[in-house]
């Protein structure tokens, strides 16, 4: 009789066990399911379309790829057409982020007080000519003489006698307005072949005996193609910093207000050290905190 009560004792306490090991089992489970769906929601996911200046393009698609590899929960379009067109389209909601080498404020029919100003870097513009050129250096004075269309052989500047042909940027283009707020001093450009981005005009320039024109600091290493100095002065990342090279210029993406979501984590993704000391530099742009000076929207440098 003892025995088949011990007997039925044990039963019971095997079948407890089980229950035991089968709950907590689930339990478990239950557990690693809720978490799996916590650390999946809090990933970042969206698409962001950031457009515009096609100076900065190069920076942001190489950022745009480093950030997706990252963050395969999201999308980043980058596209070129100009910094005006990055402008206007992020005002009307086209676009997460318009792309603009000027200021939102400098930029007219743009509301400057509904956009948010994210800098990302600086890039520095220099004028550059077809390799057959034989010069190496011009001053402030001829560069806008040419590009005004006082001076139209290369003879008058200590070149060979060869025609001057001037490639322009388009209108609503941020290098254009870059370059002619530093070197025009309000005067008219010339008449010219106008291009609408960096990449279209440095291989025309490459193409066309006698060609000038001018691109930012990421387009100029390509044969065919020689940079210019300005007074002696090399247009280099050192001499950009310090504003002793005069022709950059902020890159700017503007927000429609403040981010959320996937557009914010990629624009804070540009202020990391990854991106500001590796690939910035990399590309031929300067870094944000290597600048010694500061410019604001009216063109005034202030040393930080």
């Amino acid at each position: 009789m003892n025995k088949k009560i011990v007997g039925i004792i044990g039963g019971i306490v095997v079948i407890a066990a089980g229950i035991a090991l089968y709950t907590s089992a689930n339990n478990k489970s239950s557990d690693s399911n809720t978490n799996t769906s916590s650390s999946s929601s809090s990933k970042v996911t969206g698409k962001v379309l950031s457009l515009g200046s096609t100076a900065l393009q190069p920076l942001a698609e190489q950022v745009a790829s480093s950030f997706q590899d990252k963050n395969p929960g999201v999308t980043v379009t980058v596209q070129g057409g100009g910094s005006g067109a990055g402008l206007s389209q992020v005002s009307d909601g086209s676009a997460q982020i318009g792309n603009s080498d000027v200021f939102a404020e400098e930029k007219e029919g743009i509301d400057a007080s509904k956009l948010v100003d994210h800098k990302v870097a600086v890039v520095g513009i220099a004028p550059v000519v077809n390799s057959d050129v034989q010069i190496s250096s011009l001053t402030k004075t001829q560069l806008r003489d040419i590009f005004t269309g006082k001076i139209t052989n290369w003879k008058d500047v200590g070149g060979k006698d060869e025609k001057i042909v001037v490639i322009n940027r388009a209108t609503g283009s941020g290098t254009r307005a870059v370059f002619e707020k530093n070197i025009l001093d309000g005067q008219n450009a010339v008449q010219a072949t106008e291009q609408d981005s960096n990449g279209t005009v440095q291989k025309i320039v490459k193409t066309t005996p006698g060609a000038i024109s001018y691109l930012a600091f990421a387009y100029l290493d390509s044969d065919g193609i020689k940079a210019l100095n300005l007074s002696g002065v090399h247009p280099n990342k050192a001499n950009v910093e310090d504003n002793s090279w005069p022709i950059w210029a902020y890159e700017h993406m503007y927000t429609k207000g403040t981010p959320t979501g996937a557009t914010k984590a990629f624009l804070k993704y540009f202020t990391t050290k990854e991106v500001q000391k590796t690939i910035v530099p990399k590309l031929g742009y300067i870094g944000l905190t290597d600048m010694k000076v500061t410019r604001d929207s009216s063109g005034k440098v202030s040393d930080k």
